[in-house]
């Protein structure tokens, strides 16, 4: 498989991103292409298309054994499901699918820069393809989604105090409270005087979980 684009997000590292794509559709992200495949031709009658397929590499050091189970987090760490069950990364090929919005395709003298938003990448993942959405065949109306239909709707209630929020720029604030409002942490982890830390756009975010309630304590 060949690397053709990076994407740039606003997450360093795991923890903190969303668990699908298209959960919080103000995280935004960029596709920059490859040398050998940033031709504007090759993103030709692209902008027809509202959202688009990415396929991509998971940053995961390979299993030498083959695992047939997973544990997934939002099911507490307890409960084993067949790893072609789920979304892990932990799989034979650690290949990710995400569809995301396509905001505008930017023509720039370096090639085509892909405008998207609804990520659930980490900043420079590689991109191994790209295909667009197609509402006729990709969205089935009757589609059931076994175990994690009932994870749909889950949040947390946030409490960001002024002071803090003040820290973090207008236009990144409301990506950062949708992010913290779906819970970046395992549901194993239910400790009300833990601290947790999500590092988003050059911030680094400590809070704490008591109920439903996320409470932001330290801006750095």
């Amino acid at each position: 498989m060949k690397t053709i684009a990076i994407i740039k997000t606003d997450f360093p590292e795991k923890f903190g991103i969303p668990r699908q794509s298209g959960r919080i559709d103000a995280l935004k992200g960029t596709v920059i292409f490859m040398p050998e495949y940033k031709s504007p031709d090759a993103v030709k009658g692209l902008e027809g298309f509202s959202h688009i397929w990415l396929l991509w590499k998971f940053d995961v050091p390979p299993k030498e054994n083959f695992q047939a189970t997973v544990r997934p987090p939002r099911l507490g760490g307890n409960t084993p499901m067949g790893v072609f069950a789920t979304r892990s990364p932990f799989r034979p090929n650690p290949i990710g699918l995400s569809c995301v919005k396509l905001e505008k395709i930017e023509i720039t003298k370096d090639g085509p820069v892909l405008h998207v938003s609804g990520v659930d990448m980490k900043n420079d993942t590689e991109i191994l393809d790209i295909k667009p959405y197609i509402p006729y065949t990709d969205c089935r109306e009757d589609a059931i989604g076994g175990f994690a239909d009932p994870l749909r709707d889950y949040h947390l209630d946030v409490s960001f105090p002024d002071n803090l929020l003040s820290k973090i720029p207008p236009e990144k604030r409301e990506a950062l409270l949708a992010v913290l409002a779906d819970d970046p942490r395992p549901s194993y982890q239910d400790d009300p005087d833990r601290l947790y830390g999500v590092s988003f756009a050059g911030f680094d975010i400590r809070f704490t979980v008591s109920g439903t309630t996320l409470t932001v304590r330290e801006v750095n």
